[in-house]
């Protein structure tokens, strides 16, 4: 939000009238994705990765800039991450048909309800109905802990109750922002609750377990595991055989008092970072659905972007 600001302070009112939507949103996102790259550069890498496994699936994440939990201190939300992530290939391939051979014009509210309702059960009865998430007690690699768990502690409930009401709160009260700033409009035929298609809230259920679920804890655990601070060096340098560095990013990805103030900046700044990125490349994939328009398309992607991303914060 900061860059934001400071990128559109640099550019007066009369001259944003002339510059194309394309260029303002590339300067937008450069900006800040030079800043992230600055704060990248001035981290201090591990000098070694302690981790209490070998596995070759950890290895090959943490070379990645998504990288998922530790099966081994993890393995819970380990295996919810892999079934959210491989499900999230399945609706978005299903959404991308939809808008590509424009079937979507033949759609009545119903077959709103029915495809979007049914890309979201899944998800919603994951805990019920597949707790193992596909780690079950005959797997050679994990068995997922949900198995042997009641319902009400497993992880996967967890998270899809805290998505379900997060999803409901943002369509039921933070819809009528954009209805009333950016003069936003569902135009499809659609059953309503506060004016709001009730498809667009089975629809955000699967939009949100992939932010959140997959994408955004990933990017912070690459910060966590490569970025070292002045006590992560004294105990490695020390020979501190005993720490356990894998098991203290599970056990502290959101809640590190020990990180060095780069790292802390660099974390944070992350989630400002996906906030903004994430909202506006969701209001600028959904422009090509006809039946939901901005009055002005230009305030939506420059504005809009950074007060939804406020909501991604959470």
């Amino acid at each position: 939000l900061f860059c934001f600001t400071f990128t559109m302070s640099a550019i007066d009112k009369e001259s944003t009238d002339t510059i194309p939507i394309e260029a303002t949103m590339t300067a937008i996102l450069a900006t800040m994705t030079a800043i992230l790259y600055g704060l990248h550069f001035i981290q201090i890498p591990l000098k070694s990765q302690r981790t209490s496994t070998s596995s070759s699936s950890l290895k090959l994440s943490t070379a990645l800039p998504i990288q998922l939990p530790n099966p081994q201190t993890e393995p819970t939300k380990y295996c919810y991450e892999i079934f959210c992530t491989k499900y999230t290939i399945f609706w978005i391939f299903s959404f991308s048909y939809i808008v590509v051979s424009q079937c979507y014009e033949y759609f009545t509210a119903w077959t709103y309800l029915f495809v979007c309702g049914g890309l979201a059960l899944p998800l919603v009865l994951q805990p019920w109905l597949y707790p193992s998430a596909g780690f079950g007690r005959n797997s050679d690699f994990i068995v997922n802990p949900d198995v042997h768990r009641p319902l009400s502690q497993r992880y996967s409930t967890k998270c899809t109750i805290y998505l379900l009401t997060y999803s409901f709160i943002g369509n039921y009260w933070y819809t009528h922002y954009f209805y009333s700033v950016l003069q936003a409009k569902y135009m499809m035929p659609a059953q309503r609750l506060n004016d709001v298609p009730i498809a667009m809230y089975l629809a955000t259920h699967f939009y949100f377990t992939t932010y959140h679920a997959c994408v955004g804890n990933g990017f912070l655990r690459f910060v966590d595991r490569n970025y070292g601070d002045r006590d992560d060096d004294e105990r490695l340098n020390d020979g501190n055989t005993s720490y356990d560095r894998g098991n203290d990013i599970s056990n502290n990805l959101y809640g590190n008092k020990n990180r060095g103030w780069r790292k802390q900046i660099l974390f944070w700044y992350t989630v400002l970072y996906l906030s903004y990125f994430t909202a506006f490349m969701e209001t600028l994939t959904i422009s090509s659905f006809p039946y939901y328009s901005f009055k002005d398309q230009v305030m939506a992607y420059k504005y809009g972007s950074a007060f939804y991303g406020i909501y991604f914060l959470v």
